[in-house]
């Protein structure tokens, strides 16, 4: 498995993590939350030779998280996957707070909406999703067992979660999809957040006994 992280700058003024991940032998691949920049994203594509995407999937609906959308399906195909619950919010400015953050107005239409436990292939690469409701309602990280990790969004990041004050966000949904369906992988599975540095399972896992985030 080849796996990119691509630090995008978007209309929130904090970068977001976009990843790609191709499969070496079928050369398929997978775009997760393009945010901004389209052209460094698809000249990343380019590098590594790809000139169709299979799917463009979103973690959710916050316009930080699909601002390149457009140029990069244009140019590179590429089906849109977003869960059910979260699909209103890629034509529901209210809901991606695009207007908020100063971005253009999108309007998106998911080509497939995702549910608990579907299984998405990239070539011979199979990634589980798994709805993490709480920084929207229809988050969702996306699991490889195989290559021990998660693709985990806005709802886990180093040191602590996702924001709960915001359109369809509830705090104790949060807590309650990081405790019983993140913090149950492997203690080695590799956390690739929506914002900022890596992690492990095994060193966020004493945040969620205490509730606090750490600070390093």
């Amino acid at each position: 498995m080849i796996l990119k992280k691509i630090p995008v700058e978007t209309a929130l003024g904090e970068p977001t993590n976009c990843y790609i991940i191709e499969d070496e032998q079928t050369k398929e691949a997978m775009c997760v939350d393009p945010g901004g920049e389209p052209e460094k994203i698809i000249e990343m594509l380019d590098t590594l030779g790809i000139d169709n995407l299979k799917y463009i999937y979103l973690t959710h609906c916050h316009g930080d998280h699909f601002g390149g959308i457009l140029e990069l399906k244009e140019k590179k195909g590429g089906k849109v996957l977003i869960h059910r619950d979260d699909a209103e919010g890629l034509y529901n400015i209210g809901i991606s707070l695009t207007y908020y953050i100063g971005m253009e107005e999108i309007t998106l239409e998911a080509d497939s909406r995702v549910d608990e436990g579907d299984l998405i292939h990239i070539g011979n690469i199979e990634f589980k999703v798994i709805h993490t409701p709480g920084h929207t309602k229809g988050g969702t990280c996306l699991y490889c067992e195989k290559e021990k990790l998660l693709f985990s969004g806005d709802t886990l990041f180093r040191g602590t979660w996702g924001r709960t004050d915001l359109p369809t966000s509830n705090f104790a949904d949060i807590i309650n999809s990081i405790t019983n369906k993140l913090a149950i992988l492997p203690d080695d599975t590799i956390v690739y957040p929506g914002h900022g540095r890596t992690t492990r399972i095994k060193e966020e896992e004493p945040i969620y006994l205490s509730l606090r985030p750490r600070l390093d």
